[in-house]
């Protein structure tokens, strides 16, 4: 049975990952196409392409399952973001944090990781809190909308390398559709895998959800800035986990929560959420030094990541 679980666990991965690719790819390149800044494309694009891998599985989770395996996936996810994501895209290049980024986007990453705190000290979080993520998701995405219009044309759509014997339009349309098929293969399969290996050596949903699911669906936004690190691209890396982190809350807990109820474990009030407020303050700080984020700060992401990992461990 061992050997079944993690089979399905492994594919699960290697599609959520591939799916990504092709749903990122073909994402970035019609809104690059469409004239928009690199920045911005990192914040709204990509990072909501990375997103969907945990849309997928926190509501497939949370409706089959267990809904502290989705809260727990998506908690696991933010802090997998921010101090393996981010932390093993600085060790490969340091990161200069673009100042429209950290001005106007960042504050809503604070502002969606204190409010999931806040709205789940009570132990649950309710279809009231899932409209209250939504409501501010809504605020954010017309923020977005404003900004685009104001950045509209800047960059030129030639600097996107296109096929000119397919219709490149046409070519990005069919990554998204095969992106989102894959995903919803991989997020099954993922969660399935994933919680019967586990579970069949005695851990807890919570757990499942903090550790496979939040990385295997963090992959995603792990091969978007690496990539885009290794190119030179800092814009994208910094933008994609910080625009990843606004939606997993607001847009996937906030969908989840209003779908069905979510139970906040004990151990998620006293461990998980101080993490996560920790990680997300923690990158701040490292940010306001310079403006950029250096190898040494990549290495001590990393390595806080790796510590909370092991707290996780019975």
């Amino acid at each position: 049975m061992l050997s079944t679980n993690t089979l399905y666990l492994v594919v699960g991965i290697l599609l959520l990952y591939l799916g990504a690719e092709l749903l990122v790819d073909g994402a970035a390149r019609l809104a690059l196409g469409f004239g928009l800044k690199a920045a911005i494309v990192g914040v709204t694009v990509v990072a909501f392409a990375t997103t969907t891998p945990e849309l997928f599985v926190a509501i497939l989770s949370g409706l089959d399952y267990s809904t502290s395996l989705g809260l727990g996936a998506i908690i696991g996810s933010n802090i997998a973001n921010i101090g393996l994501v981010l932390g093993i895209a600085a060790l490969i290049r340091p990161l200069s944090v673009n100042e429209d980024v950290f001005r106007e986007h960042v504050p809503f990453m604070v502002l969606a990781a204190v409010l999931l705190v806040g709205l789940g000290l009570d132990g649950t979080l309710g279809r009231f809190d899932g409209g209250v993520f939504l409501l501010l998701l809504a605020a954010f995405t017309g923020y977005l909308f404003y900004r685009m219009q104001q950045t509209e044309g800047e960059v030129e759509s030639d600097e996107v390398d296109l096929d000119e014997d397919v219709d490149p339009k046409l070519m990005d349309f069919a990554k998204l559709g095969g992106g989102l098929l894959l995903l919803l293969l991989g997020s099954r399969w993922l969660i399935q895998g994933g919680q019967g290996a586990l579970e069949a050596l005695g851990f807890g949903p919570r757990f499942v959800g903090l550790t496979v699911l939040a990385f295997g669906t963090s992959l995603p936004e792990l091969a978007a800035s690496v990539v885009s690190a290794a190119r030179g691209e800092e814009e994208l890396s910094i933008g994609n986990v910080v625009g990843s982190n606004i939606y997993n809350i607001l847009a996937v807990l906030g969908v989840l929560a209003l779908m069905v109820p979510l139970n906040v474990p004990t151990d998620t009030l006293s461990f998980d959420f101080p993490v996560l407020i920790v990680f997300t303050f923690g990158i701040i700080a490292i940010m306001l030094n310079n403006r950029d984020i250096s190898r040494l700060d990549g290495g001590v992401l990393v390595g806080g990541y790796l510590v909370f990992f092991y707290f996780l461990l019975p």
